[in-house]
């Protein structure tokens, strides 16, 4: 069978209708096996005008719609009969701007279907499909379609739209809709990344994360950003793992990537290893030395950064490349005497740019190498074997972050010196966000320190975390998408990509209601209307999208209410019972406790459905009395930012900005309903705000079902609580700030007076005996506060790699993936 790809414009003239459905045509036919890709250009081939379609098959190819329609159509050409050919004719005919032949061919089409349903014989043909193409492809035809200016062809519109639906049409159409744009919309940031050499088909860019922590949104950034470029001009992109390091990189890290760029609908061409082309680096370095770039030196680590700060030479500079060759020898064994060398490179020693001041680009690490074991005792820095392995590998454009601008001349020096050919560096800012760290050593920290359950912590940036916080992944798509490849770094706040998720997630999120049992309130219902026993009415998980389908609601004489709501009430005033109706409040009992102060404890409304709910003030949620109120059945969960500074600096010290306390639960009666939803389900809990299901009942030792907070992008619910003092916030207009209240056991605080950890107080690995974790439960009247610590076993610390997927959203087929960034709907 033939393969190739072909290539369509988007923006071409005309848009290449006809040419993508022979391809889908041949395809599902299973006479060739194409690979179609549409591009948000007018033109493919740089330097030529109007080239709209490049296909190549079997390794030839050919430019343009003409020339790639006669070579698809000479795949069929043996095949046809002479009815189809007369329309295949037909169709060459008419394809053109010239009116009258259009006019005459459109009469000559609605002569032909007055009694037929397709243009030869009884099902669709390789003519339906041509003639679709060439009108899909009409901008007069469309224009007078959508204008319903064809009144007196009836027989051809509903032939046309009837062939729209045939799925090798229907393809056409979805490939071409899904396509990215590059016409900057609103509140999209431009892509044009001045990059040169852009020659569609022959692009390769490549995502090189290090297998030593998770993928977080800054990872996520960079990887789109190879991915956009790679498929908007038909080239491909390489996943490659920099695996050089041996101490900081394991395998559970690499699966967990590759898992989550999977999730992001990245998928790549080719998948490599750095660790591939340890032999060959070794061998470029050996070239290195014979040419007189590199020497080895065995300057200790202090006194090779003071001589690089200060532009002094070290004393191994000048030594023979024989003496520098024999000292490699002893670096590639990692004996004794090699583990006190290091392989340099022979730059400067004074540039102004520090990056060139003979740095180290091989050194000896006897630890264990997760994929090649002990074959190597040395191994290349990144920063030597990036550009070699990019050329090897055929990388065209290398994008990354700007914080690597600095070592750009150490890239294209490298290559140059190694003999191979220089891709393309192009630099963009990273993605940086107020009181988040994203440094991978910073958050490997927190993790081997216990502040955190794992790298898929709700607290913390990793593409799992904020998974599992419940941004969709869309939201994150989309928001990288509207930053665009600016080079200004800033620190951004998160409000606009959590606004951007809740315009995601409110469509379709299914609705509950939830009571806090913290002094809830046991409510009589009385009147006419109440039941008189309890009953259950099917009502809309979701007013405003009936698809999301029903629950069933206990309605009864007694209901659960709120604390505070009950606790506003005035005796004889109207309130509204949401989904119910209004209510009179007839009584109302309260209670005065040292502890807890003055509390309802009870109160009884009369039910007056003919009442009006607009003219109400009050609008309540209320649950139908539950089979067990002496226990909640649900935790809330919230959270706050694990540092208290907005951006915190490389001078600063982590411990003195740590916050006090990061995580609040909250005990609460829910919708039975709810309990049966699965993991990773997002719903809105009514007057409170949107939630995802972090662990089932059966997930539990208590049998309750725990949800965590998603943020909504108002400044309340992303306001750092440290800051402004409040513990908890507020999760609805009529609910009071909870009171900050002591978070520590026995009344004193771990960290300190100061609320941070005191220099002797600071965890520290190299003093476990003395200084162990401790697990402080934090009791309190106004919520329950887990502090931000915990025991990790560290036997068993590969166990916090294995995370369920929590949300269900589909990955998108990589051949489509620029149409990551067209969102329909929220995903089911």
């Amino acid at each position: 069978m033939i393969s190739g790809t072909l290539n369509l414009a988007k923006k071409g003239n005309p848009v290449p209708f006809t040419t993508c459905v022979l391809a889908e045509y041949l395809n599902s036919a299973n006479l060739a096996k194409i690979e179609i890709s549409w591009a948000p250009v007018n033109n493919l081939v740089d330097g030529r005008e109007k080239i709209n379609s490049v296909l190549v098959l079997d390794g030839v190819s050919c430019e343009g719609g003409v020339k790639c329609n006669e070579k698809l159509l000479g795949l069929v050409s043996k095949s046809l009969t002479s009815d189809q050919k007369e329309w295949v004719d037909f169709a060459i005919d008419i394809n053109s701007t010239d009116f009258s032949k259009l006019s005459k061919g459109f009469d000559k089409l609605e002569n032909h279907l007055f009694m037929r349903s397709f243009l030869v014989g009884y099902k669709t043909t390789i003519a339906d499909l041509l003639v679709w193409g060439v009108l899909r492809e009409s901008a007069i035809f469309q224009k007078n379609l959508k204008a319903n200016s064809l009144k007196d062809k009836d027989n051809l519109v509903r032939w046309y739209k009837f062939i729209s639906e045939i799925p090798e049409a229907a393809n056409s159409v979805k490939g071409f809709e899904t396509a990215v744009t590059t016409e900057k919309a609103k509140d999209q940031g431009s892509f044009d990344l001045g990059l040169k050499n852009l020659v569609h088909g022959q692009v390769c860019t490549r995502f090189p994360p290090e297998p030593s922590g998770y993928l977080h949104i800054g990872h996520a950034k960079a990887a789109m950003m190879n991915q956009y470029i790679a498929k908007t001009y038909g080239g491909k992109l390489i996943i490659r793992f920099d695996d050089t390091n041996p101490s900081k990189e394991k395998t559970e890290f690499e699966e967990t990537i590759t898992e989550d760029l999977k999730l992001l609908g990245i998928e790549a061409d080719f998948v490599s290893h750095t660790s591939d082309y340890f032999g060959e680096l070794q061998k470029f370095a050996h070239k290195m030395i014979l040419d007189g770039h590199a020497y080895c030196d065995d300057t200790d680590q202090a006194t090779m950064r003071e001589q690089r700060m200060v532009g002094e030479a070290s004393k191994c500079r000048d030594i023979t490349i024989d003496e520098s060759l024999r000292r490699f020898g002893e670096i590639v064994m990692g004996s004794e005497e090699g583990q006190k060398y290091c392989l340099r490179a022979k730059i400067s020693v004074d540039d102004k740019n520090k990056a060139l001041r003979d740095p180290v680009i091989y050194r000896v690490n006897l630890t264990p190498h997760h994929r090649t074991g002990s074959v190597y005792k040395a191994y290349p820095l990144y920063d030597f074997a990036c550009p070699i392995v990019d050329s090897i590998e055929g990388v065209t454009h290398a994008l990354r972050s700007n914080e690597y601008k600095d070592r750009n001349p150490l890239y294209y020096w490298i290559a140059e010196k190694a003999g191979l050919r220089q891709p393309q560096i192009c630099d963009f800012s990273r993605l940086n966000f107020v009181y988040t760290l994203l440094s991978k050593r910073k958050l490997q920290w927190f993790v081997d320190e216990g502040f955190v359950t794992g790298w898929d912590d709700p607290r913390f940036p990793t593409v799992r975390g904020i998974r599992r916080r419940g941004l969709t992944i869309e939201a994150l798509r989309q928001y990288i998408l509207m930053q665009g490849a600016s080079q200004n770094q800033t620190m951004l706040e998160w409000d606009k990509l959590w606004s951007l998720n809740k315009k995601i997630i409110d469509p379709t999120a299914p609705r509950y209601t939830a009571v806090d049992f913290k002094n809830f309130v046991l409510v009589n219902l009385i009147g006419d209307s109440v039941p008189s026993v309890p009953e259950y009415r099917t009502m809309p998980l979701n007013k405003k999208n009936p698809d999301v389908g029903t629950k069933q609601v206990l309605y009864s004489n007694q209901i659960l209410l709120e604390q505070a709501d009950v606790a506003s009430f005035s005796q004889g005033e109207e309130v509204t019972l949401m989904d119910w109706g209004n209510a009179f409040v007839e009584t109302i009992s309260r209670s005065s406790n040292p502890e807890t102060g003055d509390v309802v404890v009870s109160a009884t409304l009369k039910l007056n459905l003919q009442g009006n709910v607009k003219t109400t003030k009050k609008k309540v949620t209320w649950l139908g009395k539950l089979d067990n109120v002496s226990k909640p059945n649900a935790k809330l969960m919230d959270f706050d930012y694990l540092i208290t500074k907005k951006k915190l600096e490389d001078s600063d010290d982590i411990t003195d900005h740590l916050t006090e306390v990061t995580e609040f639960d909250t005990d609460s009666f829910v919708d039975p309903n709810l309990m049966s939803v699965k993991k990773g389900t997002i719903v809105q809990l009514e007057r409170k705000g949107f939630y995802i299901v972090d662990k089932t009942p059966s997930e539990t030792p208590d049998g309750t079902i725990n949800l965590i907070f998603i943020p909504d992008g108002k400044a309340a619910s992303l306001a750092s609580k440290a800051q402004s003092g409040n513990n908890a916030p507020a999760k609805n207009k009529d609910e009071a700030p909870a009171k900050k209240t002591k978070s520590a056991a026995n009344g004193k605080s771990p960290w300190g007076k100061s609320g941070t950890p005191s220099k002797s107080e600071t965890p520290n690995k190299a003093n476990t005996e003395t200084n162990s974790k401790p697990v402080v439960t934090v009791k309190h009247v106004e919520t329950k506060v887990s502090f931000n610590k915990v025991v990790i076993d560290q036997e068993g610390v590969s166990s916090m790699y294995i995370v369920d997927s929590l949300v269900d959203e589909t990955v998108i087929d990589p051949r489509t993936l620029s149409s990551m960034y067209i969102v329909d709907r929220y995903i089911e």
